[in-house]
């Protein structure tokens, strides 16, 4: 289940999108791939590459990672995303700047052998013209969210499986 919701009123294009997920599989590897992103690449089919740019401590804190992706509509983008807060199985929260500006929250909850994730990303476009157009186009930005969102839960799910190879972007 996915939920997104518009730009708020009088925030200059702010999205505050919502996806749940629902995974047959311990809280425990789910968390090793969320917290993993290097490891994204390999099953998150808009996630064309990872790059370090700092190490973090220990449990991943102070870290940034730069975070490519393609997207269902006509654009990429790339994100440098800093980890913040890590509190192993349950919580991931980073901050992202580049062509997203906001935070991000990964929450896991165990649900007997299987994870239920929610994943909050408050986030405002960072491109001027991502901004202006944001009320008039928050429609198809949150259509692309959720089939980002979507394909990144098919392939995690395929990945924790065990399943070779990539599922295709659009699934």
């Amino acid at each position: 289940m996915h939920r997104d919701a518009s730009p708020r009123p009088g925030t200059t294009g702010r999205f505050d999108l919502v996806s749940h997920w629902h995974l047959d599989a311990p809280v425990e590897r789910v968390w090793a791939a969320l917290a993993d992103p290097a490891g994204w690449p390999g099953w998150w089919p808009y996630v064309r590459r990872v790059r370090t740019l700092r190490e973090g401590g220990p449990d991943g804190i102070g870290g940034v990672r730069r975070i490519d992706w393609s997207t269902r509509l006509p654009y990429r983008i790339a994100i440098e995303v800093e980890a913040l807060e890590a509190v192993r199985p349950l919580r991931l929260r980073g901050r992202s700047r580049g062509g997203l500006e906001g935070e991000g929250l990964w929450l896991l909850r165990a649900d007997g052998a299987a994870t239920d994730v929610t994943h909050v990303w408050r986030v405002r476009p960072a491109r001027g013209w991502m901004r202006a157009l944001s009320p008039l186009l928050a429609p198809a930005f949150r259509w692309n969210h959720d089939g980002v969102m979507r394909a990144g839960e098919a392939g995690l799910r395929a990945h924790l499986r065990g399943a070779a190879g990539r599922p295709a972007a659009g699934a």
